[in-house]
């Protein structure tokens, strides 16, 4: 039995969706406590490091400070892959509130994965009071 264009389409909404709300949460949850990571704090840091390098003495200390390098680098490189948290949350806002409501998730669900108050406002996502 072939399915009609509607099922097709709707099919396909529901993937653009489920990926665009997985890839903000992911980023989300690599999320760390204190300043934000960002390009230009990395790159700084990738400077300081090949100063290091080039003035240390001891081999040992040679060593470990390239691979604090490499590390930093594969922060970078994770930072350019992932994708900017602000065009993540703008797909997440496009999409969560008819997601949630055709799988049923709550305003409460999505704050205690970590999303913020501001961005379920934004997704147009009502607060709901917790059944006790």
């Amino acid at each position: 039995m072939a399915m009609s264009n509607e099922h097709k389409e709707a099919l396909a909404k529901g993937r653009a969706e489920a990926r665009a709300i997985k890839a903000y949460l992911k980023a989300l949850q690599q999320r760390k406590p204190g300043r934000p990571v960002t390009r230009e704090s990395l790159e700084a840091k990738l400077a300081r490091l090949d100063e290091k390098i080039a003035a240390s003495p001891d081999p040992l200390e040679e060593v470990k400070f390239r691979q604090e390098r490499l590390d930093v680098e594969a922060r970078l490189a994770s930072l350019t892959n992932g994708g900017n948290l602000e065009e993540l949350e703008d797909g997440f806002v496009a999409h969560a509130k008819s997601y949630s409501e055709r799988k049923g998730i709550s305003y409460t669900a999505w704050r205690q994965a970590g999303v913020p108050a501001a961005v379920l406002k934004k997704a147009g996502i009502p607060q709901t009071r917790r059944r006790r």
